[in-house]
């Protein structure tokens, strides 16, 4: 990678990644002490109660999600190390994609089986 490219693109990598988890921070906690106070002032009645429940609902299976992608990005990365390619190949982004893809096809028919028992 060229010195001055990659001089530019650790600083942006570093606040980047800070700031995500700023932000998903600061977001998860601003969720709980909104749902902490309408619970406390009553406001919780049905509707509210199918909104929590919606978004449980949907979250249900977030970590399998991002655990099977993260799994199968690295098994590509592992995977390329082994495997002799010219610098200008298509091959890693290839293999690092189809790896991925994998990871969410399996999530998806894991997911499909629970939700049709």
């Amino acid at each position: 990678m060229d010195e001055n490219l990659k001089n530019v693109l650790m600083p942006l990598t570093i606040i980047g990644s800070f700031a995500g988890g700023i932000l998903l921070f600061t977001r998860t906690l601003t969720d709980y002490i909104l749902k902490k106070r309408m619970i406390d002032k009553g406001y919780v009645n049905d509707d509210a109660q199918a909104i929590f429940k919606k978004h449980t609902e949907e979250n249900k299976y977030a970590s399998l999600k991002w655990g099977l992608i993260v799994f199968f990005a690295g098994v590509s990365l592992i995977i390329m190390e082994y495997i002799d390619f010219d610098r200008r190949s298509s091959l890693p982004y290839g293999l690092f994609a189809v790896a991925v893809s994998l990871g969410f096809l399996i999530y998806y028919f894991i997911v499909k089986k629970e939700l049709n028992k």
